[in-house]
C-alpha cells in the first residue's frame, strides 16, 4: 500500500465535519439518555430496568433479588453504560421522597432525604413495586414495537404499555443538550379523575380540567403557594412554582418552638439543618436559641427552639426568605414524541396519554382477536375430528408417518395443516363425551368473544370505555390522598397579613434595648396618679425615648452619624411591660459607635410629605419624605450635622403650597433675625389679625429654658437628603438647647407643655404669635424651682391619652382632658407625682377602647397658674 497515494483521502470541512458530529451526538443524548418518552414517561434506562426486571420474574409477588443481579442483566442485556449511572437510576426509582409513586420496592439503604447515599448495590435488594405491574402489563400481547439491543442479540420494547399516566403521575427532570426537562409529580386520583372527564368533554378548557387536577403533588408534601405559576406550566408547558415547608408552632413552656413537619420537593433536610445553624451563628435570623432534627420512621420532625422574646411569624419569615424552606420548581413540560423533542401543556400530555392507551387497546384487541380465531379454527378441526372418529383412527393407523397422516387428514376432511397437526397431537381422553362437550362450549365462548373483538374494533365508544374501566380500576387499586397542599395568591401573602395591626408602645433605652408592648397593657389613670413601672432597666441604664405607633408602622432610625435605617414594628420583639427588651444592634445594622438619636414612624412614603429634622442646637432640616423609601440594609444618609450637635426630633409633616423659592443662606439671616428680636414680655398680648388668619401649616418649637418659636413650614425650604439645615430658633441662654418641635396646621389647636417635675398645662397656639424663622421666640412655659426645665410638648388630641415617663423607668397614662388649659406664660398643675424623680420624656397614645372608672384625684394646681 503506497501512504502518499491520495486517490482514497476524501476533502471534508472541518466546520460542517464538527457540526454533523455534534448534532449526531446531540440527538444521541436527546433521545437516547437524558428526555423522557411522552407516553409512557420514562428515559431509556428506567424502562430497561423496569423490562430486565420483568423477565427475570422480579416482580412484587416474588422474592426481593440483589440489586447487582438486577443491574448486571440491565447493562449486560440492554444499556451499555456505566452499572453506577445505572444502579443511581434503580435507586432512585425506589425513594420514595424522589417518586410519587416509587416504580421500585426496595430492601436495604437506598438513601435518605438527608442525602446521605444509597448502600453498595451488593448490600440491596428490590423488585418491581405493584404499580409498576401497571407499566408493563399486556407487553407480551404484541402492544407495543420492539428494536434490536445495542448487539443485535435481543429485543427491547420502544415504549411500555403503561395504564398509568407515568410522566405526569411521578414526574420527570433530565438536561440534555441545549434543553432540559423538569415535570412535576401529581396525584393518580386527579390524574385519572381529569382523563375520565377529557374523555366525555372532548374539548374540555384548562379551567374545566384544573378542576380535577389541582396542580403537582410532590412526594416530600410541602405547601404550594399561588396558583398562576400552575396555571402557566398547564397552559404553556413553562412556569414557576413556590413551594414552602409545611409547619406548626408549639408551645414549651414560654417559649415557641416551630416544627418542620414536610419539606419542599427535592430540598436536604441535613442541609437544610445546617444552613439555619449558620444563619444563626452568624447573626443573619436572630430569635432562635436552638435547633434539632427529632425526625424519626413515622416522617420529618426538625425543631427550631425560639427565644423568648422572638416572634414566630417573623422567624418563619426570614427562614422562607434567607433557607430552603421556600424553593421554586421551575416547570418545563418537555418529552419526546414521534423521535423529536417538545414542549407540551397539560391537556396536550392528557390526549397524548390517551391516544396511547387507545393504540394500545387497539393492538391488544388484535392480538387477542388473532389468538380467538386460531384457537377457534383449531377447535373446529377438533370437532371435525370427533364427529368422524372412526375414519380418522383408521386413517392414522392406515399412515405410515405422521407426515403422511398429516397430508391425508387435510386431504380427505378438508382441514388446514394446524387443524391437522392439533388432530395429531389430540390426546385419547378427548375422545369421551365429557371431552366433546368441553370442546363444543369453548368454541362457543371463542365465537362469542370474536364478535366482541371485532365489535370493540369497530366502536370507538367502547374503546373509550376499555380506557375507563381500566382508569377506575387503578384509581380504587392505588388510591393515596393528596399530601401537597395548594394556598392561592402568593403575592398576597405578607407576614403583616398574619399580625394584627394593633397600637404599640415603644421604648429605647440609653443603652439600646428596645422593645414593644401593646398599649392596653396601661392602665389609664387620673392626673397626679402613680403610674406604673414600664421598663425594668439595668443599674447603669435608664429610659431615652418612647413613642406610640402602629404594628405594620415603618420605623426610622436617624442616628448621631445622620444615617437612616428601616424598620417594621412588629419586627421589634414584643414584652411585657417589666422587661428589659432586645439590643436594637440585633434589630437593624448599626457601626460599633453609632447611636440612635431620632426614631420616626410612618405607614407610608407620600411624596406629598416632608421629613424635618431638629437638633439640639436649633438647626432645622426639611427632605421630601419619598426620598429614605428606598433604605439599604446598612442604611443611607439623613443629615448632615454639626460638631457638636445632636438631633434631638425628628417628625413628618404635609407639604402645602409652592416650595419653590429661594431661603437665605445661613450668613444672611442675622439681618432678618435683628428686625424680629424684641422684647418678648411686650409683645406677649400682641393681638395680629394676619396671624389669626393664617391657615397653612407652621412648625412650633421648643427649649429646655421654657421658650418657643412658631413660624411657617414653607419658609423652610426642602434641600437634599444630605444636607446640613438652617437655623430654626437662637437662644437667649448660653445653655439653652432645643428640647421638642411640633407640626401645627390651625391656631385653633393646643399645645401640651410638660416640665421635668411633672407639672403640664394646655395652651392654644394662637397665644403664639408667629414669627419669622431663625428668631429668639417667646416664653412658652413660665419655669420656677418647682417646675424645673421644660422636657417635652405635643399637640392635644382629645382621642389620645399622655404618656409620661420618668428616668426611674416609671410610666403614667392620663386622659389630655383633665389636663387644665392656661396662657403661655403660665406654669400649669402637677399631672404626674415624680417625688425625688424627673421626666425626662412624654408622648401620645391612643385611648383604650374599654375605660374604668377609677378614683378622681382632687387637682393639685400649687398655686402656680396666673
Amino acid at each position: 500500500m503506497n501512504l502518499f497515494d491520495n486517490s482514497e483521502i476524501t476533502v471534508v470541512d472541518i466546520e460542517d465535519s464538527i457540526k454533523t458530529s455534534y448534532l449526531d451526538y446531540s440527538m444521541s443524548v436527546i433521545i437516547g439518555r437524558a428526555l423522557p418518552d411522552a407516553r409512557d414517561g420514562l428515559k431509556p434506562v428506567h424502562r430497561r430496568i423496569l423490562y430486565a426486571m420483568h423477565n427475570d420474574e422480579s416482580k412484587s409477588r416474588t422474592d426481593f433479588v440483589k440489586s447487582a443481579r438486577i443491574v448486571g442483566a440491565v447493562i449486560g442485556r440492554y444499556h451499555p453504560h456505566g452499572d453506577i449511572a445505572v444502579y443511581d437510576a434503580l435507586v432512585r426509582m425506589a425513594q420514595s421522597f424522589s417518586m410519587r409513586y416509587p416504580s421500585i420496592t426496595g430492601q436495604g439503604n437506598f438513601g435518605s432525604i438527608d442525602g446521605d447515599s444509597a448502600a453498595a448495590m451488593r448490600y440491596t435488594e428490590a423488585k418491581m413495586s405493584h404499580l409498576s405491574h401497571e407499566l408493563l402489563k399486556d407487553i407480551d400481547k404484541d402492544t407495543v414495537d420492539f428494536t434490536p439491543n445495542y448487539d443485535g442479540s435481543e429485543f427491547e420494547p420502544d415504549v411500555l404499555p403503561t395504564r398509568v399516566p407515568n410522566l405526569l403521575l411521578n414526574g420527570s427532570s433530565g438536561i440534555a443538550v441545549g434543553m432540559a426537562t423538569n415535570i412535576p409529580p401529581h396525584s393518580l386520583d386527579e390524574l385519572v379523575d381529569g382523563l375520565l372527564y377529557l374523555l366525555d368533554n372532548k374539548d374540555a378548557s384548562l379551567e374545566e380540567i384544573m378542576q380535577f387536577i389541582k396542580g403537582p403533588d410532590f412526594p416530600t408534601g410541602g405547601i404550594i403557594f399561588g396558583k398562576k405559576g400552575i396555571i402557566d406550566a398547564y397552559r404553556t408547558g413553562r412556569g414557576r412554582i413556590k413551594i414552602r415547608a409545611k409547619t406548626h408552632i408549639e408551645q414549651k413552656g414560654n417559649k415557641e418552638l416551630i416544627v418542620i413537619d414536610e419539606l419542599p420537593y427535592q430540598t436536604n433536610k441535613a442541609r437544610l439543618h445546617e444552613q439555619i445553624a449558620e444563619l444563626v451563628k452568624e447573626k443573619q435570623i436572630e430569635g432562635i436559641s436552638d435547633t434539632r432534627d427529632e425526625s424519626d420512621k413515622d416522617g420529618i420532625r426538625l425543631v427550631i427552639e425560639l427565644k423568648k422574646d422572638a416572634m414566630s411569624e417573623i422567624v418563619l419569615n426570614n427562614l422562607f426568605k434567607s433557607t430552603t424552606m421556600e424553593s421554586t420548581f421551575g416547570v418545563i413540560m418537555l418529552a419526546i414524541t414521534n423521535k423529536e423533542p417538545k414542549v407540551f401543556n397539560l391537556i396536550e400530555l392528557l390526549n397524548l396519554f390517551l391516544n396511547h392507551r387507545k393504540t394500545i387497546i387497539i393492538r391488544r384487541t388484535i392480538f387477542e382477536l388473532e389468538k380467538a380465531k386460531t384457537r377457534a379454527h383449531i377447535l373446529e378441526g377438533l370437532k371435525i375430528a370427533l364427529d368422524n372418529i372412526d375414519e380418522v383412527i383408521a386413517l392414522i393407523k392406515a399412515s405410515e408417518d405422521s407426515l403422511s397422516a398429516k397430508n391425508s387428514l387435510m386431504q380427505q376432511f378438508n382441514l388446514s395443516e394446524l387443524q391437522a397437526v392439533s388432530i395429531l397431537e389430540m390426546r385419547l381422553q378427548r375422545l369421551t363425551g365429557l371431552e366433546r362437550d368441553k370442546i363444543e362450549q369453548e368454541l362457543k365462548e371463542l365465537l362469542a368473544l370474536i364478535e366482541e373483538l371485532n365489535s370493540i374494533l369497530k366502536s370507538e365508544e367502547k374503546i373509550e370505555q376499555i380506557i375507563k374501566d381500566e382508569l377506575l380500576e387503578i384509581k380504587n387499586k392505588f388510591k393515596v390522598p393528596r399530601i401537597t397542599e395548594i394556598v392561592d395568591d402568593y403575592d398576597d401573602i405578607d407576614v403583616e397579613d398574619l399580625i394584627p395591626n394593633e397600637p404599640m408602645v415603644i421604648t429605647i433605652t440609653h443603652r439600646g434595648y428596645i422593645k414593644r408592648v401593646p398599649t392596653k397593657s396601661y392602665e389609664k389613670q387620673k392626673r397626679g396618679g402613680k403610674g406604673k413601672i414600664a421598663v425594668t432597666t439595668y443599674d447603669d441604664d435608664f429610659i431615652e425615648s418612647f413613642f406610640t405607633a402602629n404594628s405594620h408602622d415603618t420605623l426610622m432610625f436617624v442616628t448621631d452619624k445622620g444615617q437612616l435605617y428601616w424598620l417594621k414594628v412588629y419586627k421589634i420583639p414584643e414584652g411585657s411591660r417589666t422587661a428589659k427588651g432586645k439590643a436594637v444592634v440585633n434589630l437593624i445594622n448599626l457601626a460599633p459607635d453609632e447611636k440612635i438619636m431620632a426614631i420616626i414612624p410612618t405607614t407610608d412614603f407620600d411624596d406629598n410629605k416632608s421629613l424635618c429634622f431638629f437638633t439640639k442646637n436649633g438647626i432645622i432640616k426639611r427632605t421630601n419624605l419619598s426620598e429614605y423609601q428606598n433604605i439599604r440594609s446598612v442604611g443611607v444618609r439623613a443629615i448632615n450635622l454639626d460638631e457638636n450637635d445632636e438631633l434631638v426630633s425628628a417628625l413628618i409633616a404635609f407639604n402645602d403650597g409652592d416650595d419653590n423659592f429661594s431661603d437665605e443662606n445661613e450668613e444672611g439671616e442675622n439681618i432678618q433675625e435683628i428686625n424680629e428680636d424684641l422684647s418678648e414680655e411686650n409683645n406677649e398680648n400682641e393681638d395680629n389679625a394676619a396671624q389669626d388668619d393664617y391657615n397653612k401649616t407652621m412648625v412650633f418649637v421648643a427649649t429646655k429654658k421654657g421658650m418657643c418659636i412658631k413660624f411657617p413650614l414653607e419658609k423652610v425650604r426642602q434641600i437634599g437628603r444630605v444636607s446640613r439645615g438652617v437655623t430654626a430658633i437662637r437662644f437667649k441662654e448660653q445653655d439653652d438647647c432645643v428640647i421638642g418641635a411640633v407640626v401645627i396646621t390651625s391656631n385653633e389647636q393646643e399645645i401640651l407643655s410638660l416640665s421635668a417635675k411633672g407639672i403640664a398645662k394646655r395652651t392654644n397656639a394662637g397665644e403664639y404669635r408667629l414669627q419669622s424663622r431663625g428668631g429668639k421666640g417667646v416664653i412658652c412655659m413660665k419655669l420656677t424651682q418647682k417646675t424645673k426645665d421644660l422636657v417635652g410638648i405635643v399637640i392635644v388630641d382629645e382621642s389620645m391619652d399622655l404618656m409620661a415617663l420618668t428616668s426611674s423607668g416609671k410610666m403614667i397614662r392620663t386622659d389630655m382632658q383633665s389636663i387644665r388649659k392656661a396662657g403661655r406664660n403660665t406654669s400649669g398643675v402637677i399631672v404626674v407625682n415624680v417625688g425625688s424623680d424627673e421626666v425626662v420624656s412624654i408622648a401620645k397614645c391612643p385611648k383604650e377602647e374599654d375605660e374604668e372608672d377609677e378614683e378622681i384625684i382632687q387637682e393639685n394646681d400649687l398655686g402656680l397658674n396666673e
